[in-house]
């Protein structure tokens, strides 16, 4: 679990398996507090560790009415700090304190209507007795016996305790998700239980956490040698920087070009590290070697966990090749692992989400391999990294890159992977982004980005037949990156960005658009 300064104020997050528990995480983290997840299964231990102003419960997949479902540390309760259950949470916070909660009731997912029946500290100057309000729901049981010293201050159609609570010891449990932008006033309900509820200040900033993360490396590392793998992603260059300014030149910075790069993507990385701050760095060209054991490889899993262990390789290679100048031994391996890197590669309940940061080392590096990791953002969600690149000094066009899921364009180009294909994508995906700046449109966009669809389509251009490939087009809007929409581009952009891609990318006769949405509860866009 990261450690944080003990004199911050600190929220402890009990997850539950809810697939947009780093929704609330982030509401919190807006507030300037900081806040922590750790699966229930974990959280007696991270209660004692921590020592939180406060708890809030998420939501989760499971039944509380049946047997086996999990439940809140009773140390929680004992503690008189203030919490919160969110939808399970909420359940499972009635349930343990002498409520009843039962299944095959109703149903209620999506939009609903809450009607304000009591005045509440969470609702203070939001909202008001009689009003009615949109939220967003999930839920298929309902509390059916309030636990004694509870009321209800809220209800919807098929949720007749909607928010209930306990004033007097600060309990309160909403039915609904104010995480997510669906509840429009959720973010201000998260804030009066942070602000008015716990009491809390708000005292952690990206200043302070540079302060400190720079004296936790310097503390870690002492007066060891760093290796830190570049990717040309916002996320590991921001690790490299705040890393630099810790321990100078006992930091060497690794590049490897692994041939799935996107357009004069090295050359960028190359040019910021050499030349703006002057950061040793080794410019590694590893693409034969990666594209040949990509050769033939379909199964997009299959690919992130061979670059993940080619990446390994080179870095190991590497620090020997430091040692054997007389550098001195390489002791640690420094990564941009973020925080959702962390919690999505840990299944908290069984589910899927373990597979999907397979790409990042956070399990730990192989034991033939004598260093150890260094993760200064491991802390941080990406917003918050593009905050502490601005903090660190790094240029606009770099700290404002859009977020590339995947390793490279290995998971771009669907089916095998060849130079070819590659460089036809590699061009085409230059040109869309090319066009989205020249049109003022990419700080309005969360992700843009081409792929190469594993297809070929018969075409006329001039006089002749051809016979190429087909590109798909993505671009989303999103504020937290767990949901997304797509970008209603204009009509003319898309005729002209795909003559454009046509005419200049030689090997594809048709453009295509992806107007596919991300609903809540998708983990992952890609």
């Amino acid at each position: 679990m990261p450690k944080v300064a003990s004199a911050h104020d600190k929220i402890l997050i009990v997850d539950f398996g809810s697939q947009v528990t780093q929704l609330i995480a982030r509401r919190v983290r807006e507030e300037g507090v900081y806040s922590e997840i750790v699966p229930f299964q974990k959280a007696e231990a991270a209660f004692r560790e921590m020592k939180p102003k406060a708890v809030i419960l998420s939501g989760g997949p499971e039944s509380v009415h049946e047997a086996g479902s999990p439940r809140a540390p009773q140390s929680i309760f004992d503690s008189g700090v203030p919490v919160l259950g969110i939808c399970y949470g909420q359940m499972t916070m009635a349930a343990q304190l002498g409520g009843e909660v039962e299944g095959g009731h109703a149903r209620e997912f999506g939009r609903a209507d809450l009607e304000v029946k009591a005045p509440s500290n969470l609702f203070d100057a939001i909202w008001s007795i009689g009003e009615k309000h949109p939220v967003w729901m999930s839920h298929g049981d309902r509390i059916t016996k309030m636990p004694p010293g509870f009321v209800v201050a809220g209800v919807s159609a098929n949720a007749p305790f909607a928010v209930i609570q306990d004033e007097k010891r600060k309990y309160y449990g909403l039915m609904f998700h104010p995480e997510v932008v669906h509840t429009p006033d959720g973010a201000k309900l998260i804030r009066n239980f942070v602000r008015k509820v716990a009491g809390l200040t708000g005292d952690w900033t990206m200043r302070a956490f540079r302060e400190e993360a720079i004296e936790k490396v310097r503390a870690q590392v002492g007066k060891g040698r760093v290796i830190c793998g570049l990717s040309g992603g916002v996320d590991s260059a921001v690790a490299a920087v705040l890393i630099h300014e810790a321990i100078g030149d006992q930091l060497t910075c690794v590049f490897v070009d692994h041939g799935l790069l996107r357009l004069d993507e090295a050359r960028t990385v190359v040019d910021l590290f050499r030349h703006h701050y002057n950061i040793p760095l080794v410019h590694v060209d590893a693409s034969k070697q990666f594209l040949g054991e990509l050769a033939g490889v379909t199964d997009p899993e299959v690919k992130r966990k061979t670059i993940g262990r080619l990446f390994i390789d080179v870095f190991d290679a590497e620090a020997k090749k430091i040692a054997e100048k007389g550098q001195g031994s390489a002791d640690f391996l420094a990564q941009g692992t973020l925080y959702p890197d962390v919690i999505e590669s840990v299944s908290f309940t069984g589910g899927p989400s373990v597979t999907i940061k397979s790409h990042h080392n956070v399990g730990g590096l192989p034991a033939r391999m004598k260093m150890k990791l260094v993760e200064p953002l491991r802390e941080l969600f990406k917003d918050e990294v593009r905050i502490l690149g601005r903090e660190l000094g790094l240029p606009e066009i770099f700290v404002g890159r859009h977020p590339f899921p995947g390793p490279g364009l290995a998971i771009r180009c669907p089916g095998e992977i060849t130079k070819e294909k590659l460089d036809i994508l590699r061009n085409a995906d230059a040109v869309y982004i090319d066009q989205i700046r020249k049109h003022g449109l990419y700080d309005q966009i969360w992700q843009a980005f081409a792929v190469l669809l594993p297809v070929k389509t018969v075409g006329v251009m001039g006089d002749g037949r051809t016979y190429e490939y087909v590109v798909g087009l993505r671009a989303v809007t999103s504020t937290d990156g767990m949901t997304a929409d797509f970008y209603p581009f204009e009509m003319k952009f898309l005729g002209e960005t795909a003559t454009r891609i046509i005419n200049e990318v030689k090997g594809v006769n048709r453009v295509v658009y992806d107007v596919t949405s991300k609903p809540p509860g998708t983990i992952e866009w890609e």
